[in-house]
């Protein structure tokens, strides 16, 4: 995987499961990985709609488990992503030392201790005004170089990223943006995936 360009989908955990199954089936060609970030759900659930994504042709190395290690480990997915509340860093990484392990962060120290204790890669927002987030203030670009800066992992950005921005985002250091609602909220995800990828593939092209 091209680390300057990955495209990752983060689910909004709004959407019935069908829908987020149907979208998934159209666009996963052109991500690069899908959080399934759905905190209402059950263990047994989760899985349950791993292996359903799974049957709709979304590949596992694809598929990132939020928080849930249990089901990453026993889905056999690609990996997990840590937030502040999850299971320690270091502990999932002594546990399961070839699980790719995202950690969620917010600072330039969050960055550079979770490098320290093993994280394959870092999820950093929110980078602009969002929804999700509402009378809570962005982190904005300056704050993002200053993260990619401090860190060799690859930081994917969160957080109202549109395609016009995309260039913008990437040229403060970041290896990739993460996305929820501007794709699977879309009227076409799948017109709106491709815009995004087009936009990084642009990017890439520049960069190269």
């Amino acid at each position: 995987m091209n680390i300057r360009k990955q495209l990752h989908v983060v689910s909004t955990g709004k959407q019935p499961d069908r829908v987020l199954i149907n979208i998934m089936r159209e666009i996963h060609p052109y991500i690069s990985a899908l959080h399934v970030r759905e905190k209402s759900k059950t263990a047994k659930e989760l899985v349950c709609l791993m292996e359903q994504l799974t049957k709709a042709g979304v590949p596992l190395r694809k598929l990132i488990v939020n928080d849930r290690v249990d089901v990453a480990i026993c889905s056999g997915t690609r990996g997990v992503q840590l937030a502040h509340h999850s299971l320690d860093l270091s502990l999932v990484k002594t546990a399961f030392p070839d699980l790719t392990i995202g950690c969620s962060i917010h600072s330039v120290t969050e960055a550079i201790d979770s490098e320290q204790h093993g994280a394959s890669y870092l999820l950093y927002g929110h980078v602009f005004s969002t929804s999700s987030k509402r009378g809570i203030e962005p982190k904005g670009l300056e704050k993002l170089n200053d993260v990619t800066s401090q860190t060799t992992l690859p930081v994917i950005a969160i957080g109202g990223i549109q395609p016009a921005n995309v260039c913008d985002v990437m040229r403060a250091g970041a290896s990739g943006i993460a996305v929820m609602s501007g794709i699977l909220e879309a009227q076409s995800p799948l017109q709106s995936v491709i815009e995004y990828r087009n936009h990084l593939e642009v990017w890439d092209e520049a960069y190269i």
